[in-house]
């Protein structure tokens, strides 16, 4: 006979040659001849060494254990004394039911959606965040959802988490603010065939993404159908034509586009015209034309300033040629105007000179 003595907060089994006898509590025993004594903390998991199934059939230690059966398409998340402490995969566990207090939060992996009460810092602990897909659709954004290639909805903006599992999840996102597409460098030929290219911008906005995913690509394709546009606008006019109303392309572009474009699930907002850029020989000939026009307004001027002058010389001399003395006056602005430049006059000569310059200023009665 053998004296043992189980403390507090342990548990311990009894085997007899290999074969499991009894389970015994806190307190002291007697252990016969080849009775061994395997001795547990009740605080802690409950790992046997000896076959589980047969220990469950003690109906004494089966009511002391929690057992846990977790199947490969499970995951179950262990709190002790309502704190996370583990996550248990597949396989079976048993856990004391005193004095430890064990919550058990079990997860159906082979699901997608996380249905289970598992708070979020949880599910982004170093433990859990294996088992957790994370997908962020920014504030700016809206998502379509796909499930196993199936459309299941729209995302709206925000967290999103789901299992980890061989389920396949594909997103398709739309940027939902207002866009902006340079239509630059195209080249288009006018009615009576000058050729010239183009630069323009357009400003668009997704507002439907289901119909905006069904596109493939579709800033290339909303891309493509302002080129059409613009093509077909200037092939319409000749150039002289085309520069008359350029301010009428984007309203006609606008107008073409918007049944499309709406089908699609977009919405353009403006279109503008940047540059018409003109070939070189265009270019020059344009100047050419446009320097003789310089000119040409130019001599217009300068004849209608002779005219002008001319008239009023004439007006001038018809009243001159009625009025003395607005004659003398006249001859005395120029006497005047002659003597500023002349510092000094020498008068050389007989009476006859004084007399001359004397008739000058003084009016015959």
């Amino acid at each position: 006979m053998k004296r043992v003595r189980v403390n507090a907060l342990q548990v311990a089994l009894v085997f007899k040659r290999g074969r499991y006898l009894r389970m015994l509590t806190e307190g002291v025993y007697w252990l016969g001849f080849s009775e061994k004594l395997m001795v547990y903390n009740t605080t802690e998991q409950f790992i046997p060494g000896y076959e589980l199934n047969v220990l469950l059939q003690d109906k004494q230690l089966a009511d002391a254990l929690h057992v846990v059966e977790v199947s490969n398409t499970e995951l179950v998340l262990l709190y002790e004394n309502g704190l996370f402490k583990k996550v248990l995969t597949a396989g079976r566990y048993a856990f004391w039911k005193h004095p430890v207090q064990y919550q058990f939060v079990r997860a159906d992996l082979s699901e997608i959606e996380i249905t289970e009460n598992i708070n979020r810092a949880i599910l982004l602990d170093k433990l859990v965040a294996p088992y957790v897909r994370t997908v962020t659709v920014e504030s700016y954004e809206l998502a379509l959802l796909y499930i196993d290639g199936k459309y299941v909805r729209v995302l709206e903006p925000g967290v999103y988490y789901w299992w980890k599992n061989n389920i396949a999840i594909t997103l398709q996102r739309a940027d939902m603010r207002l866009l902006q597409l340079e239509i630059n460098g195209q080249e288009m030929l006018t009615r009576d065939k000058a050729a010239l290219r183009i630069n323009a911008y357009a400003q668009y906005r997704v507002t439907d993404i289901e119909k905006a995913m069904q596109n493939k690509e579709y800033e290339k394709q909303i891309y493509v159908l302002f080129q059409l546009a613009l093509r077909a606008y200037t092939g319409t006019l000749t150039f002289d034509e085309l520069l008359e109303r350029k301010d009428a392309i984007a309203p006609f572009v606008l107008d073409n586009l918007k049944a499309k474009t709406e089908a699609m699930g977009l919405t353009v907002y403006d279109f503008g015209i940047r540059d018409i850029i003109l070939p070189g020989d265009v270019k020059d000939i344009m100047n050419q034309v446009l320097v003789a026009e310089k000119r040409a307004q130019a001599n217009g001027i300068t004849r209608r300033e002779e005219t002008a002058s001319t008239r009023s010389l004439l007006n001038t001399a018809k009243l001159m040629e009625e009025n003395q003395m607005l004659w003398k006056l006249k001859e005395m602005e120029y006497v005047e105007k002659i003597a500023e430049k002349i510092s000094t006059i020498s008068v050389n000569g007989n009476g006859q000179l004084l007399d001359q310059l004397k008739q000058v200023f003084i009016s015959n009665k």
